[in-house]
Parts: structure tokens; C-alpha cells; sequence
């Protein structure tokens, strides 16, 4: 019973972290559950799983909250259905939607290429890549308080991190979150739509990981999802209360710059 509470605990302050930051839910949750004992091979479809049911909950808060605003226009798109104009669709799918089919498409993608492809690279150096990445992002994000919006730039961070997701499974929520303010997003904006994202890709991986490997259990599934529903729902209130665009930058930017410090630490002095 002890166990099953400290489960339930650390999905919960997982995902508040997470859905209020845009990051950290699996960077924390991961290595935490495979020192109590669990096998990998549980671990990452419960992750997987519970992460994608918080993240739908997160992702409808953030909306209600207005942290974000995940809209598509019925007028416009009646019209698009009327007339096929592909210019009907960009104008009545909000910019956050469009900012999330953007990323959700290169990472699911590269999530289904990932799980049936064999990339033999060492972990060492997969870790110090998406180390100095964060990093080298959080610094950036610390040097400089306003960027110009461009989809270039978002089309980027959105293969960078299915990039990063595909080969070692980490590196995407704290790389779009603080690519997106990089992009030119806001805050709020960036952390609502990395949590809607996570989601498509989330569900993705674990089908991926059931067809090919099966659950030997799902009693860390259902705790994991217990906490992080209750996590889901009082997050985006976390992100709603901050007031200050400036201020809240600052923190993602230097929550990034030492999870990259942590990671290389980790990979390299632990």
C-alpha cells in the first residue's frame, strides 16, 4: 500500500511539473521507477500511457485556462468544405493548433520510424547530444528576452525533437517547449501546445511498444494515470497564475539551462 501511494505521488508531482512547464514528466518519472525495481520494458508504455491521458487533460485545462487556445473556426471550415481552398484551412485553424499538427506529425512519424528501425548509436553519446542541445537552448533562451516569430523555425524545432524522441527517447519537452519561445512563441502558448503535442506521440509509442512487446502488467499503468490525472487537472492552473510573460521566460530558461547541465553531469560524472 506504501508503494502504491508513492506511485501515484511521484505521477502526480510528475505531470503538475509537466503540465505547468511544459516538461519533465518521463525525465524524472523514468529513472525514479527503474531504481524501485521496475523493468524497463513496463516502465516506458506506463510512462507512455499515463503521459498521454494527463496530457489530454492538461491540454483541455490549458484551453479553458486560456493559456492557449486550441481553435478551428466552424464558419471557415464549412466554407473550406464548400469551396476546397486549402487558404480556408490556415485561416480557420487557430496559430497553437497549427503550431501542434506541425510538431505531432514529425514526431509521430519519426516515433513509428524509430520503433522499427535499428539505430546503433552508443547512449553516452546520444546523452551528451541532447545534453549540450538543452543546454545550448536554455542559454539562449537566458541571453535573449524576444524572438520573432517564424514557421520556419517551428517546422525545425519540430523535426529536431522527433529527431531527438526518435533515437533516444527524451529531449522533447523541454527542446519544443523552449524551441517555441525561440520561434517567437509565448510562454503559455509554448507550454500548452508541447503538452497537446506529447499526447498524439505518447499514444503512438505505446501501441508501438503493445504490438511489439505486450504488458506483462498494467498495475503501473493505472497508478501512473491516477496521479497523473489529478496532476493534469491542477498544472495549467500553476501556468494561469503567472502574470508576467518576462518572469515566466526566465524560469523555462533556466529550468532548461540546468536540466542540460544535469544531463551532461549525469552522462558523464555518475
Amino acid at each position: 500500500m506504501v508503494e502504491v501511494i508513492i506511485i501515484i505521488m511521484f505521477a502526480f508531482v510528475c505531470e503538475l511539473i509537466d503540465s505547468s512547464l511544459g516538461m519533465l514528466y518521463g525525465t524524472i518519472l523514468s529513472p525514479v521507477l527503474i531504481i524501485m525495481g521496475y523493468d524497463p520494458l513496463v516502465v516506458v508504455p506506463s510512462i507512455l500511457f499515463s503521459q498521454a491521458i494527463g496530457g489530454f487533460i492538461a491540454s483541455v485545462m490549458h484551453h479553458k485556462l486560456k493559456n492557449v487556445e486550441f481553435r478551428v473556426d466552424k464558419e471557415v471550415m464549412k466554407k473550406l468544405e464548400e469551396l476546397g481552398y486549402i487558404d480556408s484551412f490556415r485561416k480557420g485553424v487557430s496559430r497553437d493548433l497549427k503550431v501542434v499538427f506541425v510538431v505531432t506529425f514529425a514526431g509521430v512519424l519519426a516515433t513509428i520510424i524509430a520503433a522499427f528501425t535499428a539505430i546503433n548509436v552508443p547512449k553516452v553519446a546520444l546523452k551528451t547530444y541532447i545534453g549540450i542541445l538543452v543546454l545550448a537552448m536554455g542559454i539562449i533562451l537566458l541571453l535573449r528576452s524576444k524572438f520573432e516569430f517564424s514557421w520556419k523555425k517551428i517546422v525545425g524545432i519540430g523535426i529536431l525533437s522527433a529527431f531527438n524522441k526518435g533515437i533516444s527517447g527524451g529531449g522533447f519537452g523541454p527542446v519544443v517547449t523552449s524551441g517555441q519561445l525561440i520561434a517567437g512563441r509565448e510562454s503559455k502558448e509554448s507550454i500548452g501546445a508541447t503538452t497537446l503535442s506529447e499526447v498524439s506521440i505518447c499514444t503512438v509509442g505505446f501501441l508501438t511498444y503493445l504490438i511489439k512487446n505486450g504488458l506483462s502488467t498494467w498495475k503501473l499503468v493505472a497508478l501512473l494515470t491516477a496521479g497523473a490525472v489529478i496532476g493534469a487537472i491542477i498544472g495549467p492552473h500553476i501556468t494561469a497564475k503567472f502574470k508576467s510573460e518576462k518572469k515566466l521566460r526566465l524560469g523555462l530558461g533556466i529550468l532548461v539551462t540546468l536540466l542540460g547541465i544535469w544531463t551532461l553531469v549525469k552522462t558523464w560524472l555518475i
